[in-house]
């Protein structure tokens, strides 16, 4: 095994059998996305709050720079790549808040994107 994660929450580390809990919050803090995209508000919904009879929140994703969350996958893939690869380029094939999102990525990450 690879130390990677195996898609069950679990990591394993080399040469050792034992798994280990991944620290998904770690992980999303000291995600690069935040290079690109901004931390959303959550906020209050009082009409759909009191409809259910309990306390909604909102996560304003609708405030990143393409409006939408889709930023955060297209990002976070991209950065993974290899210099090589983004030297390549990358192909979307969208026509919505997904291609937004790889093409806000392959300008920040100087990379070509055909959409």
């Amino acid at each position: 095994m690879t130390g990677k994660s195996e898609g069950r929450g679990e990591a394993v580390s080399e040469g050792c059998a034992v798994a280990r809990p991944i620290d998904y919050l770690e992980r999303i803090l000291n995600a690069r996305v935040y290079d690109v995209a901004i931390e959303t508000p959550l906020e209050h919904a009082p009409i759909l709050s009191a409809r259910i009879h309990n306390r909604l929140l909102l996560k304003r994703e609708d405030m990143q720079p393409v409006f939408s969350f889709k930023l955060r996958g297209a990002y976070n893939k991209m950065a993974q790549l290899t210099p090589e690869q983004l030297k390549r380029g990358v192909i979307a094939a969208s026509a919505g808040n997904h291609a937004q999102g790889v093409a806000l990525s392959a300008q920040k990450l100087g990379c070509k994107a055909v959409i």
